[in-house]
């Protein structure tokens, strides 16, 4: 059983503002199709947008997307945008046999749709030209897109020079002979810390709904076999106990199928709200490490400043011919440093942004996903409680007759 898609205060679908003259801009990731056979399959998805906004082609467009254009969608984002959480996508891989059962299809459907509605409803990520492109441009020209984009870095020659930099930057490091420098403000220890925190509390929480949904499941199957057995063991007595038996077996029957329902209920409304969560932080996550290649590059650039700037005063006096140049080329470093450090204060000013609504989203959908588990499980267990009273008085009967 299939889940519907999962509301979220996060979509900026507001069809009483598109009514009133608001601006807005709704999207819909929508039918999920199979496309292909053997290694080459792959799901579709028809990914509608409605909107009044100018800059868009019209009020409505509706274009095919592959999971590889939101992830060309979503690194395109982080390339331009640092300093900016962006949204994350669902998990690219899955066990081969599951990849595309209808429960995992669904789920990520439903993940992508959430995600490129986040990117939506953000002040700055919804101006953004790859967003138009992604939700505008005809199949065709996405794939060349997409091919081109992602071919810049396809080379093998390129990933191995990439493995020998890495490799070669760990060695100075083991060696000592390059030590890394690390922003080391008692607020930035204090985020670093409280964000290592919450990975490691949502992860964990995730798990466990998890082993909820999975509990659920197997009670929920174990009533329908109970059910079934109740119900032949009544037909082998006869008489009133096949009566009562049948009755208590039906029930049985009847609360497997409430157990399964809170089970999918659980799986698409909870668990993967918190493994949303969880993916949300590896974002934050992901522009820490912008904002700590930033704060090098400003740290490192900044003490070359320095360095050279000593230099260039002995050399004034010391070699007077070649301070012309020196000087020239000191005025260029220092306005790379000068850059490098807006850049780095930029991140930091924008990451102080971002963490504030991501706070104040979070409440508000953690806050949502527990109470309407609450809800579900207060319904579950008085559905229970009523089923097996109903039966009470007839077990009642039989026991005294």
């Amino acid at each position: 059983m299939i889940s519907p898609e999962r509301s979220s205060s996060q979509s900026p679908r507001s069809p009483a503002a598109a009514a009133a003259g608001a601006p807005f801009l709704s999207i819909s990731v929508t039918d999920p199709v199979k496309m292909g056979t053997g290694v080459q399959a792959y799901i579709s998805y028809r990914v509608i947008t409605r909107t009044n906004l100018p800059e868009f082609e019209g009020p409505e467009k509706i274009v095919i997307r592959r999971y590889s254009d939101f992830e060309w969608l979503h690194d395109r984002l982080a390339e331009r945008y640092k300093g900016v959480f962006i949204p994350p996508l669902p998990e690219k891989n899955a066990v081969e046999k599951f990849r595309f059962s209808k429960e995992f299809i669904e789920l990520r459907r439903q993940a992508l749709d959430l995600f490129v509605n986040r990117i939506a409803s953000h002040p700055e990520l919804k101006q953004s030209d790859v967003l138009r492109t992604f939700l505008q441009a005809d199949e065709e020209i996405m794939d060349r897109a997409r091919s081109y984009e992602t071919g810049i870095f396809k080379k093998p020659a390129d990933f191995l020079q990439i493995f020998k930099d890495v490799q070669s930057k760990v060695s100075d490091v083991v060696l000592g002979k390059e030590k890394p420098v690390e922003e080391s403000t008692p607020e930035y220890e204090k985020l670093k810390n409280y964000i290592f925190e919450l990975e490691n509390h949502l992860a964990e929480a995730q798990k466990q709904a998890y082993r909820l949904v999975k509990r659920h499941r197997e009670l929920g199957q174990s009533l329908a076999d109970f059910g079934k057995a109740i119900k032949l063991l009544g037909a082998c007595e006869g008489d009133l106990m096949e009566k009562v038996f049948s009755e208590v077996g039906s029930k049985s029957e009847m609360l497997s199928i409430k157990m399964q329902r809170e089970a999918d209920n659980l799986l698409f409304n909870f668990e993967e709200s918190l493994k949303d969560y969880v993916r949300a932080v590896q974002s934050i996550k992901a522009t820490m490490l912008d904002r700590a290649n930033a704060f090098r590059q400003h740290f490192d650039l900044d003490q070359e400043r320095k360095y050279k700037e000593l230099n260039l005063e002995k050399l004034k006096f010391m070699n007077p011919e070649k301070y012309a140049e020196a000087e020239s080329e000191f005025r260029e470093l220092k306005a790379d440093s000068e850059e490098a450090t807006k850049k780095f204060e930029h991140i930091v000013r924008l990451m102080n942004e971002e963490l504030a609504r991501f706070q104040e989203q979070k409440t508000a959908d953690t806050g949502l996903a527990f109470h309407e588990f609450a809800k579900g499980q207060a319904k579950l267990a008085k559905d229970i409680a009523d089923a097996w009273r109903s039966v009470l008085p007839k077990l009642e009967a039989c026991s005294t007759s």
